[in-house]
């Protein structure tokens, strides 16, 4: 193992601070040393080979050297590693020949930039991705020598180029050369065929259209080479006609071999909007482009967005932090991700730019600073854009404070030495000359009513300390005695976590009387529409539990039936459903039991439930099976329901034989409860009442015996907002065989006690079973 680099540990604040920018930076720390690593271990192995030493050796020998020599370790080792790639060539011993600082042929004189190149190599070698190792091999290495773009293809199948990774061009440029095909333009194929390198020190004889800014532009092609087979190409781009003298070319070789051992690192997918990408670049605010399709859901819930950009100035704000490709959003933003998640699906749900003063809304102290004026505009598909300021705008924080009131006038505080701005109306309302100093928020206690007081310190309290805005009422004496309501509101002025001063409004309310008597006669209107709406509703309540009213205890049927039937209302008042339940014995001797759920809630639900009800009752009159019941009740609601639609269960039990015979209408299992055991009776896969005209229902037989318990119900028992019906269904079957030992009537209460759902919606539950002891197993 290698000796350790200089230094041992993190910066100091990457551990004490909060927020990514810390973490950010153990992150940098982190890759640096892994990369300076990289290279201390190929001069350790180079060592270990020449000299014939043990690895732990070589690594105590590489210390040595440095020590001796009064150089770095890295630049140490990036000498040997020169020296086995054939640049220079070591005694044996591994030491230069005069270990001196300075003198020839020493470690130390060695050119800065061969040690440069050296480590350049290292740390694209480490790299995550094909694109961070041509940023890292452009921005350490070839920026030196002039260039600014470097273009990195895999070979693929059909002898096709395909973009692996780039710097220093646009996402709409490089999206444009993802491809390059068998037909390649003459310099690429060139390079291809004879394996050697293309140079263009006045771009492409006969302007052939190659990337780069202009035609003229100076460009070098190069093979990228592993195991001695060309898997690639690389094309170094510059601004303008540049002349590449041995020297260049010896460097960009060099670079280029490391070139060609990163194409198997991850490459992260294009980006499917390069446009937005660019149009990032340019702005002047940090932002991000996220991905929502790819969100992982977590525990049920949606996961947070996916980092697929970010430009520059939003790489600083997070402390000059790279977010990694398919990085997740709170990875980012730790503390405020949730509420960024809201905005971004809020965004694509409705397609509206979302928008936050800061966040989070309050400061807490160590926190990092806020995002300021945070925005999160749709971007087509399932992309959203984040942009914020890292500063408040001035602008903006008037803008937010004027959007509070009407009929105002803005005022601008400073709390670092710059003056207080009123506009012409804060003169007026203040009874103040124009021609004198406008008074700062603070000072305003002398001139406010002392009850008043206590609510100006709030809310400066909120400015300065909480760095959150606000507003409140102040009573004001102006110079000639008259006293005057102002209403106050203010946004803090935010630089770096700081408050710098306040933007904000005043508004006289004095004449708000004719305000306050149009806000009665709003309210006594509202009031009215509200008893109207309470009239209306106490007579759905009233319909619906006259028709299916509440009935305790158990009842006695014939054919040894006991039934227990209960309805719950909905919580919400104005969810006044239309769920129901019958049980009735029938002349021809056989017991109907039913239960159905209109679609909707109200009044029109309740009564449309009373049609159904007592047609189905009607119905069973006639003696005929629960699927032609069934059908009839299709064709009632159809002609009198004015396109609702229903789920039911209609059963028709009879005590001869014991059998069941029933019929579901996209209406839930209902349970059979047998021997302690439950087992659900899946329904045929039938429609909705009101779906289909002249449909044809099925029908399906069950023999029950003597101790058998069934459950019928509707969804409000079992339906919950962030679940589906299945695991609604089997927490009821659970709870259902752990009661299988009760009476009915127990039985039903303490299912409705113990009920999952959590929609508020109203509920019914029958539990029909047939009297006498099971038969002995």
């Amino acid at each position: 193992m290698t000796g350790s680099p200089r230094s041992t540990g993190p910066p100091h604040d990457a551990r004490a601070d909060p927020g990514y920018a810390p973490l950010a930076a153990e992150n940098r720390w982190l890759r640096e040393r892994f990369a300076r690593r990289h290279l201390q271990d190929l001069a350790a192995g180079a060592l270990s080979a020449q000299l014939r030493l043990p690895p732990s050796e070589a690594a105590q020998y590489l210390d040595a050297l440095a020590q001796a020599t009064g150089l770095s370790v890295e630049d140490v080792a990036a000498d040997i590693v020169n020296a086995a790639a054939g640049d220079t060539v070591l005694p044996p011993d591994g030491l230069p020949a005069d270990p001196h600082p300075g003198s020839d042929g020493s470690i130390a004189a060695r050119p800065a930039e061969s040690r440069r190149a050296r480590r350049t190599a290292a740390a694209a070698e480490t790299a995550d991705t094909v694109r961070d190792a041509a940023r890292t091999l452009l921005e350490e290495g070839l920026a030196p020598l002039g260039a600014d773009s470097l273009w990195l293809w895999r070979r693929a199948d059909l002898d096709c180029l395909r973009l692996a990774g780039y710097a220093g061009v646009g996402a709409a440029e490089a999206a444009a050369w993802q491809w390059i095909p068998p037909a390649a333009p003459a310099p690429f194929r060139a390079v291809l065929d004879e394996d050697t390198p293309v140079w263009l020190e006045t771009g492409a004889p006969g302007g052939e259209p190659l990337p780069g800014p202009t035609a003229r532009a100076a460009r070098a092609l190069l093979p990228l080479r592993r195991r001695d087979r060309t898997v690639g190409l690389a094309l170094v781009g510059w601004p303008e006609p540049t002349v590449l003298d041995a020297s260049v070319r010896r460097a960009l070789t060099g670079l280029m071999e490391v070139a060609g051992t990163v194409l198997d690192t991850v490459d992260p997918a294009p980006v499917s909007v390069p446009v937005l990408v660019d149009v990032l670049d340019s702005l002047a605010r940090p932002a991000m482009l996220l991905d929502l399709r790819d969100a992982k859901s977590t525990h049920g819930s949606p996961g947070a967005p996916v980092v697929r950009h970010l430009n520059e100035e939003a790489a600083a704000a997070l402390g000059g932090a790279s977010v990694a490709a398919e990085a997740s959003l709170t990875h980012a933003f730790p503390l405020v991700h949730a509420d960024l998640t809201r905005m971004a699906r809020r965004a694509l749900g409705t397609g509206r730019t979302q928008r936050a003063a800061r966040l989070p809304a309050a400061a807490g102290p160590g926190e990092p600073a806020p995002l300021i004026d945070v925005r999160v505009l749709p971007a087509g598909g399932e992309h959203v854009l984040l942009m914020w300021h890292t500063v408040s705008d001035t602008g903006l924080a008037a803008a937010r404070a004027v959007a509070r009131l009407q009929s105002v006038a803005p005022f601008q505080d400073s709390l670092t030495g710059g003056d207080t701005v009123w506009s012409r109306e804060a003169y007026a309302i203040f009874g103040v000359d124009p021609g004198e100093a406008p008074v700062p928020l603070a000072e305003l206690r002398e001139r406010v009513r002392p009850d008043d007081r206590k609510a100006l310190a709030e809310l400066l309290a909120n400015l300065t300390e909480r760095q959150t805005g606000g507003q409140t009422f102040l009573r004001v004496a102006l110079p000639d005695g008259t006293v005057r309501h102002v209403r106050v509101a203010a946004e803090p002025l935010i630089a770096d976590g700081t408050v710098t001063g306040f933007a904000g409004v005043y508004q006289d309310v004095s004449d708000s009387r004719r305000t306050e008597a149009a806000l009665t006669a709003t309210f006594d209107h509202l009031t009215a529409l509200h008893d109207q709406a309470e009239l209306r509703h106490q007579m759905a309540l009233q319909l619906q539990q006259a028709i299916v009213p509440e009935v305790p205890g158990i009842q006695e049927m014939p054919g040894n039936l006991v039934v227990a039937a209960r309805y719950r209302p909905a919580a919400e008042e104005y969810r006044v459903g239309g769920d129901w339940y019958d049980v009735l014995a029938l002349p021809s001797g056989k017991i109907l039991v039913a239960v159905g759920d209109i679609a909707g809630h109200g009044i029109d639900s309740v009564t449309g439930m009373v049609a159904l009800r007592n047609a189905q009752r009607a119905l069973a009159f006639t003696g005929h099976s629960p699927r032609r019941l069934m059908e009839w009740l299709n064709d009632v609601t159809l002609r009198t329901g004015g396109g609702t639609t229903a789920t039911a269960v209609c059963a028709l039990y009879d005590p001869e034989d014991g059998g069941m015979l029933w019929s579901s209408a996209g209406h839930l299992p209902m349970l059979l409860i047998r021997d302690g055991r439950v087992k659900l009776l899946e329904p045929p896969q039938d429609v909705l009442l009101g779906a289909v005209p002249s449909y044809v229902y099925h029908e399906q037989r069950i023999g029950l015996r003597p101790g058998d318990t069934l459950l019928l119900y509707t969804d409000g028992l079992i339906e919950r907002r962030h679940d589906g019906l299945d695991e609604g269904v089997s927490r009821l079957a659970a709870e259902a065989e752990r009661l299988a030992g009760h009476a009915p009537d127990t039985l039903v209460d303490e299912l409705l006690r113990r009920a999952a759902g959590d929609t508020d919606d109203d509920t019914s539950l029958v539990a029909v079973r047939v009297r006498g002891r099971p038969p002995d197993g």
